[in-house]
């Protein structure tokens, strides 16, 4: 049990230091080109809305980090 909560404790740490490393990185002005523009992403523009979901960049993120947590978890 206690190897679990130290899991649990690194990633939530892990997560705070990535998500701080993007939102400073989104403050500076940084952007990833690509990333939020892809084919196949949704985007409805009309007079007074606009309705924007990123469908392949979902599954493009979602495809990286599971390759990346599987290469990670083999031992």
């Amino acid at each position: 049990m206690a190897d679990f909560g130290r899991t649990l404790m690194l990633l939530g740490i892990v997560l705070v230091v990535v998500g701080g490393g993007l939102w400073l990185a989104g403050a500076a002005g940084a952007r990833i080109p690509f990333l939020g523009r892809l084919p196949g992403d949704i985007h409805v523009q009309r007079d007074n809305w606009s309705f924007y979901f990123p469908l392949t960049t979902s599954i493009l993120v979602s495809v990286v980090l599971t390759l990346i947590l599987a290469l990670l978890s083999r031992r």
